[in-house]
This record gives structure tokens, C-alpha cells and sequence, in this order.
């Protein structure tokens, strides 16, 4: 399987080299972008200390995983990428694409951290569960001790039955307490109420070129019917208010974990997409 050295550790990958780059979320991994990749050609990296890459002895803070991923970026020797980003891997991919406008040559997204948000955008359930991850403590039981992103929310945010294979994959990369650690920095990566700052500061940085980019086509996938979902009605009109040069297709039902749900769908968004915007002239 295609690894590589990243700084101090490894990215594993997979696909083959092509303008595409796929990033994924929190718990999942390349695994994810399995029945979408084989449509578009492109590469999928594990993010660093998820799936297959690497766990080295970081905080797995944003910028770590930032960090990580332009060492890959230029170990790879990516230039004029269309970038697609699902969960993290959208928010990686705006950060990505803001601070390196000249590389980037599209970008899609769907279910990903669009601006920082406030507690009151969360539904009062996902409120409660949300801070108990972020508390000292109770996020390091539910996380690292119980495993609830893998076992739980895995099934939890997805229309479909997760296949026993499938959900094997995703499950390995964190057999122990350890191993988990990056799973609890996501939570605690999301920009609320102003927290943490550098998090707050770097959406902030990516919604300025995301709205004046308007020579970098853009594609939101939007789902509907389920209560995990992130972009509903809200912020789709705020994505159509405040992102340049944006198409929003709309791709049916599915949880936030839409790739399980929905992947002939996106894939065929995609595909419509790339033909239609980013063909050569």
C-alpha cells in the first residue's frame, strides 16, 4: 500500500497520482472515498495519526494536521488540485486551498465546518453531548476509554447499515486508549463560541478567500433527511450568500457520513461537476 515519509512519520494514500485530492473526516479515513475514487482517478491521504498513516507524539491539534498534510502535499509534488473535502477533511481543504491559492484549481465540499459556530447552532442534544466531549475528563472517558466514535457514532450517523467489513476498517486504527488520541482532538478542535482561538482565526482566514475566490469553481453537495446532518437549509443559504463562484447540487438522503449513504450519488455530482467546470478548454 502506498506510504510515504511525512516529517517526522508517514501518510499512507490511496489512488494514483492526478489533479483530485480527497481529504476525509473524524473517525473515518481514505477508506471512505473507496466507491467515489475509482470514478475520478486522484488521491486519498489518511489524515496523520488516522487510518493507516502515521501516530506520532503530537497534540493532533488543527495545525498539526495542517502541518502534515503540506509536507504531503509537497512530498507528493501536488500543484493545481481540485481539492474535495468531507467533515475535517473540508475544513482542512479551505485552510489548505487559502493559504495556497495558487496551487488550487477547484474545490468541492459537503457536510464539512463552513464558519465559526456558536452553541446555538447546535440542535440541544448534539449541544449537550458536544460539551461533554470538550469537558477534562468526560471526553477522555466517552472517547478514549468507551471508543464512542468508532462504535457509536460510526452507525449513528449514517441512513444505511455499515457492512461488518467496512466498519473493521474504519475500527482498526484504534484498538487502544492511545490510539484514540486524535479522535478526541477533533471535537475539540471545533470553533465554538470563539474556542479555541487558532481554529477561530483559521475558518475566519478561509471564509475571506472563500468568498473573494471567484476564479476557483466550487460545488457544495447538500443531503437531507437526517438529524446528524451539518449543512442544512442555514447554512446552504449562507454558503450561496458568502462563497464565490459556488454550485450547490443536491444529492438525496443520507447521514453526515453521507459517503456511506449516498457515494453513486456524489460520485455522479462530482463527476457532472468536473466535466462541466474544470474539463480543459
Amino acid at each position: 500500500m502506498p506510504t510515504i515519509d511525512v516529517l517526522d512519520s508517514t501518510i499512507h494514500y490511496e489512488g494514483s497520482a492526478g489533479p483530485i485530492v480527497y481529504l476525509h473526516g473524524n473517525p473515518t479515513s481514505s477508506h471512505a472515498w473507496r466507491k467515489v475514487l475509482p470514478r475520478t482517478g486522484g488521491l486519498a491521504p489518511d489524515l496523520i495519526g488516522m487510518g493507516r498513516s502515521g501516530k506520532p507524539d503530537i497534540a493532533y491539534s488543527f495545525a498539526d494536521h495542517a502541518r502534515y498534510l503540506d509536507a504531503w502535499f509537497d512530498a507528493m509534488e501536488l500543484d493545481d488540485v481540485i481539492l474535495v473535502g468531507h467533515d475535517w477533511g473540508g475544513a482542512l481543504a479551505f485552510d489548505w486551498a487559502a493559504r495556497h491559492p495558487g496551487r488550487v484549481r477547484g474545490l468541492a465540499f459537503f457536510e464539512t465546518i463552513l464558519r465559526p459556530l456558536w452553541w446555538a447552532d447546535y440542535p440541544p442534544v448534539a449541544q449537550e453531548r458536544f460539551k461533554g466531549y470538550r469537558t477534562a475528563g468526560v471526553g477522555e472517558q466517552k472517547i478514549l476509554e468507551e471508543n464512542v466514535f468508532i462504535t457509536e457514532a460510526l452507525h449513528a450517523t449514517t441512513l444505511t447499515t455499515l457492512s461488518d467489513e467496512d466498519y473493521a476498517v474504519y475500527a482498526a486504527p484504534y484498538p487502544t486508549v492511545e490510539s484514540r488520541r486524535p479522535l478526541l482532538a477533533w471535537p475539540r478542535a471545533t470553533p465554538i463560541d470563539g474556542e479555541p482561538a487558532d481554529v477561530v482565526a483559521r475558518a475566519e482566514a478561509y471564509d475571506a478567500w472563500l468568498a473573494t475566490s471567484a476564479d476557483v469553481p466550487k460545488l457544495l453537495l447538500t443531503f437531507e433527511g437526517s438529524p446528524t446532518l451539518m449543512i442544512g437549509p442555514v447554512l446552504e443559504a449562507w454558503c450561496r450568500e458568502n462563497i464565490a463562484a459556488l454550485e450547490v447540487v443536491p444529492c438525496g438522503p443520507a447521514g453526515h457520513l453521507a459517503l456511506e449513504d449516498r457515494p453513486e450519488a456524489i460520485g455522479d455530482a462530482l463527476v457532472a461537476w468536473l466535466n462541466r467546470t474544470l474539463a480543459p478548454a
